[in-house]
């Protein structure tokens, strides 16, 4: 025990010093004669219409707009005419079309109204049971017939 350092001060149930953030005036200058460090930060947006701040806001939103994706293409007019020229010649329904390509038949009217966004498979599906062409330049002609080589 006569290693105990008596001078030594220690403070007990004394919380340190935190910071605190006031708007009124006499906080501030309560803490000013106090002797506390104090430090003031004006806000640079503070107030004001928020609605208008600036032409950096606007070139930025402006930009932002620009880079949107573009929405996927949808499958020509003319290829829609041709499924459904080509469906009503051979008398079939659009289930029956539907059925033959193994598809909802939602899908079919997606593509015979323009609606639907085109899938190379369910076209060339199409192409096979139809007979028509609706892929390339010449969509609605009649395909050729496979020769069968015996």
């Amino acid at each position: 025990m006569t290693d105990v350092d008596w001078d030594a001060k220690t403070v007990i149930g004394k919380k340190s010093a935190v910071a605190k953030v006031t708007k009124k005036e006499s906080d501030l200058n309560a803490a000013r004669r106090t002797g506390s460090v104090v430090a003031t930060d004006k806000k640079t947006a503070s107030g004001g219409n928020k609605a208008h701040q600036g032409t950096d806001h606007q070139r930025i939103a402006k930009l932002d707009r620009d880079n949107e994706v573009a929405p996927p293409t949808k499958v020509a007019p003319s290829v829609g005419r041709a499924i459904q020229d080509a469906r009503l010649e051979l008398k079939f329904s659009q289930k029956d079309v539907a059925q033959k390509i193994n598809e909802k038949p939602s899908v079919l009217q997606d593509y015979e109204s323009g609606k639907a966004i085109p899938n190379a498979q369910i076209l060339g599906k199409l192409e096979r049971v139809l007979g028509v062409k609706l892929r390339g330049s010449d969509i609605g002609k009649k395909m050729e017939a496979k020769k069968s080589s015996t």
